[in-house]
């Protein structure tokens, strides 16, 4: 089973590298850019010692404890077979 993290900053953080990427592209000459935002993406493969349920609690205990930091960013979790 793998899990799949996604850690962005909140809508209320300044994102400057996002910015910074949004400049670029619409000096690149890509149209229909409204905002840009950058975050972290963690693919983690699990033993299979868990059930479904577990695996999703661990992942999700993981994400909040190790790989993001509460008070600036969010995440998601997700698990495919």
């Amino acid at each position: 089973m793998k899990a799949y993290v996604y850690v962005s900053f909140k809508k209320s953080v300044l994102d400057p590298q996002g910015k910074t990427i949004q400049g670029a592209l619409k000096k690149m000459g890509y149209k229909g850019l409204a905002e840009v935002r950058q975050g972290k993406y963690f693919e983690i493969t699990l033993d299979g010692g868990l059930t479904r349920t577990e695996a999703e609690a661990e992942v999700t205990r993981i994400a909040h404890e190790v790989l993001t930091n509460p008070v600036i960013e969010e995440c998601r979790v997700s698990l495919d077979e």
